[in-house]
């Protein structure tokens, strides 16, 4: 299993604007997997969501925003 690497999804604005629209819950698992997809971190969005699910994804999402103080 691969870890989700938080410091490159949270690297730029755009994507923290992004996880967190994810994690409040403005946008659904599908539109936050689109968001990514063609990119370098496509396959760490996707692993996340198959890993643990929509909703488990969202609090790993608020947790990793918390942490860095991005929100």
């Amino acid at each position: 299993m691969m870890a989700t690497n938080w410091g490159s999804i949270l690297a730029n604005r755009e994507n923290i604007v992004i996880v967190n629209n994810f994690a409040n819950g403005t946008i659904s698992g599908m539109e936050f997997y689109y968001k990514f997809s063609g990119t370098k971190l496509g396959g760490h969005i996707r692993n996340l969501l198959r890993t643990y699910g929509v909703e488990h994804a969202r609090i790993l999402a608020k947790k990793a925003l918390n942490r860095r103080e991005l929100v």
